[in-house]
Order: C-alpha cells, then structure tokens, then sequence
C-alpha cells in the first residue's frame, strides 16, 4: 500500500478546468512533448466533486490503449474478464471492441496516458491484441503502480503532473531502447480518423499497401482487425457529434457513413449499449470526456487543428470565444 497522501480535489486544476452548462465536469488533456509523440497520443487530467454517496453509471471506449492513474475515488470498471474494483492504483488498459461500463462512488481524481497503436508491444514485448477489453498490470511497462503514484504532488496543477508523466515515460522509453511504431499503423490510424466507411481493399490500394500486410500490422498493432477498427471509429465518431464534442460542419458526413437509420442504431448499439437517442438522452461524463480527447487527437492529425488551439466546439459549448487559451482542453457532456 502506498504511504503518499492522497490529492484533495485540487484547486489548482479548478482553474484550469471549468463546468458545462449542464454543471457537468471538464478534463485537462492535451498532446504530448514533441520527442514523446510516436509513442504517446494524448494525456489528460480530470478531477470531479461529488457527494460521497453518489454513484456515476457511465463506461469508457477507447481505441488506444490508456494508462490511467486513480488517485482518488471508489471505481469498478466490468473488463472482459470479469469486474475489477480499485480505489488509488494503476491500471494498463486495453483497447475498446465495445463501451467497457464503469461505476465511480464519490469524489474522484484520475490522470491518464494513451499509447499510439503498437506502442504497447514495442514497450512490453506484449501484444495490444492480448489485452483488449482486459486490464493490466501497469509494471509491465517498467514502473510499479507506487512509482506511478508517486509521480504527484498533492499541491500541484494538472500541468505539472503532465510534466512528470512525460519525464518517467521518456526515460522508460529511452530505458527499453523502444523503436518507433510501425509506419502502416501511424497511417492507418490516421485513415481510419479521415474516413473510417472506405473499405479496408480501398483504403490498401490508395495508399499501396497489400491488404494481407495491412491486415497483419493492424491487427498486430490495433488488436483488431482492419474492418473493426473502422467500425469502432465511425461509432466513435458519430457518439462524439450526438455529445457534442464534433465538429459541427461534419455532422452531415458523419451521418452518411450509415446506409439508412436502421444501420445507424443497429452499428451504434451494437458497439455502444445504448441506441444513438439514449445515448444523446442521458448523462454521459466519462465517455464524453475519452470522446473529447480523441476528437482533439482526431483534428490534430488530420491539420484542421494545432496542437494548443482550442477545439471548433468549444464556444459552442461553453458559450466562450474559441480564441480562449487552449492546451485546456474542455468538454461538456
């Protein structure tokens, strides 16, 4: 058990952060060090009041495998393998097929780190494919659950935790001697961000690649196959727009990556656990912070955002200018 104090709810972040009109809470999330880049996709922090009794029903989804470090709050996450209760810890995990649900009891202080498709192997010598759906121990990538723990100062802001994540990680990569990901996998995350409804023959051929390759490095990398990661990310896509952490010109292309209605809710369903009118209906913190951080990744790689700049629906959100400093990256649900 670790003897370091755990972080009150920190006042530090409260102005880094801010509520949604809903009075639902924001994260801080933003793009790695330059160096760390092919490695690591995103980092965030998120800390959220709450009574001590209230219990928040939600579930996260990402396709990136996530470190994520609890520093405070009673959480129950239902992975593939069964449930997993935790209160401050460290957990590997892996990427989403599905929404994976999450219970969280009280208050709660969480810091994260997701990975680039292959980052894992490359770090672990453990394929992403071993872990999807699953968790796991976070010493496989060099650094026990207190060392990670060990990394925040109770009286800091998200910032400066950000700045020790990317401290241990760039001296573990550097200790593991980690090659680069594999190119297919950085371009093909990348294409499935662009237009994930082009079939996966289509995408090969554009980009000449042979499609057996394709599908090996991707589901090596990704731990699915080529066509799944498609799917995931034209869901993920189109739960983003009905939270309201798209941006707003693509909502009628998003819509025709569907056939008709009934593929819609069909596909959405399927993959979320809730048809697109419930999911827009209730409340959903968690999967809208994961979706507002992947967006801000999504726009980043395709250029239509600079690291730093605040995201298109931000003042739509907020009712604040989009000119508002950014590296704070903020979500409503």
């Amino acid at each position: 058990m670790n003897s370091a104090p755990v972080p009150a709810l920190n006042r530090s972040l409260a102005p880094r952060s801010a509520v949604a009109r809903d009075g639902q809470p924001l994260s801080y999330n933003r793009a790695p060090a330059k160096d760390l880049a092919p490695w690591i996709a995103r980092l965030y922090v998120s800390s959220v009041a709450a009574p001590e009794t209230h219990v928040l029903s939600c579930g996260v989804f990402c396709e990136n495998p996530v470190l994520r470090i609890r520093l405070a709050g009673d959480w129950l996450a239902q992975s593939a393998i069964g449930p997993l209760a935790s209160t401050r810890g460290a957990f590997l995990f892996g990427p989403n097929t599905r929404r994976m649900p999450i219970e969280v009891r009280g208050s709660f202080i969480s810091a994260g780190i997701a990975f680039c498709p292959g980052a894992v192997r490359l770090l672990t010598g453990m394929a992403e494919g071993d872990i999807v759906d699953r968790l796991a121990d976070p010493a496989l990538l060099g650094l026990s659950t207190q060392s990670w723990l060990a990394l925040f100062d109770p009286d800091a802001g998200p910032e400066h935790w950000c700045l020790q994540i990317e401290a241990a990680l760039r001296s573990l990569i550097d200790r593991r001697g980690a090659q680069a990901p594999d190119p297919v996998s950085v371009w093909f995350e990348r294409a499935s961000y662009a237009d994930p409804s082009i079939s996966v023959g289509q995408c090969a051929s554009t980009n000449g690649i042979d499609i057996r390759r394709l599908e090996r490095v991707v589901r090596r990398d990704f731990g699915l196959t080529p066509k799944q990661v498609l799917r995931r990310a034209r869901a993920l896509d189109m739960a983003s727009h009905l939270r309201g952490v798209a941006d707003a010109q693509e909502a009628e292309a998003l819509m025709l990556r569907y056939y008709d209605q009934s593929h819609l809710i069909r596909d959405f369903t399927a993959l979320i656990g809730l048809s697109p009118g419930q999911f827009a209906q209730r409340p959903q913190p968690l999967m809208t912070l994961s979706l507002e951080t992947r967006q801000q990744r999504r726009l980043e790689m395709l250029k239509r955002l600079v690291p730093g700049q605040a995201p298109p629906w931000f003042d739509k959100v907020l009712g604040l200018p989009a000119s508002q400093p950014a590296g704070i990256s903020q979500t409503a649900s």
